[in-house]
């Protein structure tokens, strides 16, 4: 029987939760307008073990949502899921954000494709393609989205979704595109993933795990003199 704790700060959605195995047993999570994760993480992991009325050494494990996503994001929760390893002798597993994110859709409608969409900014988004027995078939890109980046799969029905859908809807003009705005990266939905690694000990290097960022950060100059 594992304790597994799972932290997901890709986005702004600050979501913590605890599974038994891979049963979710409670979840903390806010989406916020700015990323307030390193305000909240600590508080919403606390909360989440005493409400579970368990101990930080009953942890078997830390699950973290590697990636891509927003850079901020990412190295909060990295560091944070790699200083509770430390402290607690515990093994890091990490997961894909977007395959996460299928495992949240893939039970609810049938449809050809489904493709996941992380916000990059701009007309950006971090997405891939995946079958309905969530097979890839696109493997994770960073997409400029225009009218024809998708076309070659929307000869059939594909679900789109994910914060970076919102922005895409009225770009993907075609019949066969289906969106669904609400869904977004949770670790409610990690369980599945986290313990299947958790078993087969798939664990990170603790001192040299990165998470996925996908593409290099640039920091913009001020331009105020």
């Amino acid at each position: 029987m594992a304790l597994l704790l799972a932290i997901e700060t890709t986005t702004r959605n600050c979501s913590v939760a605890l599974f038994r195995n891979d049963k979710l047993i409670h979840v903390k999570e806010k989406t916020y307008e700015d990323y307030s994760h390193a305000e909240l993480l600590t508080l919403y992991i606390q909360e989440v073990v005493e409400k579970a009325h368990i101990y930080f050494k009953d942890l078997d494990g830390i699950i973290l949502s590697k990636g891509p996503g927003s850079y901020t994001g990412l190295r909060i929760g990295a560091s944070t899921a790699k200083g509770l390893c430390y402290a607690l002798n515990i093994p890091l597993i990490s997961v894909s954000t977007l395959n996460v994110m299928l495992l949240a859709v893939l039970k609810k409608e049938e449809y050809k494709f489904y493709c996941p969409m992380i916000d990059a900014r701009r007309m950006e988004v971090f997405s891939l393609v995946a079958d309905r027995k969530n097979n890839e078939v696109r493997e994770i890109r960073s997409d400029i989205v225009d009218k024809s980046t998708y076309a070659e799969f929307l000869t059939d029905k594909v679900l789109f979704f994910g914060d970076g859908a919102v922005k895409c809807k009225k770009i993907i003009n075609s019949s066969n595109a289906i969106f669904l705005e609400d869904i977004s990266p949770s670790a409610r939905y990690m369980g599945a993933l986290g313990f299947e690694k958790f078993v087969q000990k798939e664990f990170e290097d603790v001192a040299y795990f990165e998470p996925y960022y996908f593409k290099e950060f640039f920091s913009e100059a001020s331009k105020k003199g």
